[in-house]
């Protein structure tokens, strides 16, 4: 894909939250089969995304690896025999993607992210990955609070369970005005030429 299919000022940005992911921690099994549904849906969605010119940043846990570069994450997330792997190979980053590690659950939680979607221009964010009720919430909490309009798909995102994952959505519609449809109701174009200036 060409590096000018995304536009560097975009008043949209998909956010792909811990999508490159091992799931080798203590309930992954559990999260297996809802990120993979989860991955397919996002993965159409930053489809349609690249279609509109609109901006992918991954923001992705650096797992404690305080030495490990993107790149790196990539490849071990995506191995043979990694649980994750399935969903890290469907949801891997492309050249003209954009990335932001993170030390702990928020995005915007001692890292760039701000200045990089006000470099941008963003004011609306769609909110991708895992897990519903913590890395997304907790992101869309900081976004919320920076004046960012929220999008969270229901079905781009996954917990350890149904009622954690609705329950999570349900509070960022009642508390954060998030919008939650699913994916495939997304109309980018209404998106971007809807007015708004960035937080």
């Amino acid at each position: 894909m060409d590096d000018n299919c995304v536009i560097h000022e975009c008043k949209v940005a998909l956010l792909l939250i811990d999508v490159i992911n091992d799931l080798e921690f203590p309930g992954g099994d559990k999260l297996v089969d809802s990120a993979e549904a989860a991955a397919e849906n996002t993965a159409a969605l930053k489809r349609q995304a690249k279609a509109h010119r609109v901006p992918c940043l991954y923001v992705n846990d650096n797992f404690g690896q305080w030495q490990s570069d993107f790149k790196k994450t990539v490849a071990r997330c995506a191995r043979e025999g990694v649980r994750g792997s399935g969903m890290s190979r469907k949801l891997a980053p492309e050249a003209n993607d954009y990335f932001v590690l993170k030390p702990r659950h928020s995005g915007f939680y001692q890292t760039p992210l701000d200045l990089l979607l006000r470099h941008l221009r963003a004011a609306r964010l769609i909110l991708c990955g895992l897990t519903t009720d913590s890395c997304v919430s907790f992101t869309a909490n900081d976004a919320y609070l920076r004046g960012y309009e929220i999008l969270v798909p229901e079905d781009c995102s996954a917990a350890i369970s149904q009622s954690r994952h609705s329950g999570a959505l349900q509070q960022m519609r009642n508390t954060l005005k998030a919008r939650t449809e699913e994916s495939g109701q997304i109309d980018f174009a209404k998106l971007l030429e809807k007015t708004g200036d960035p937080p």
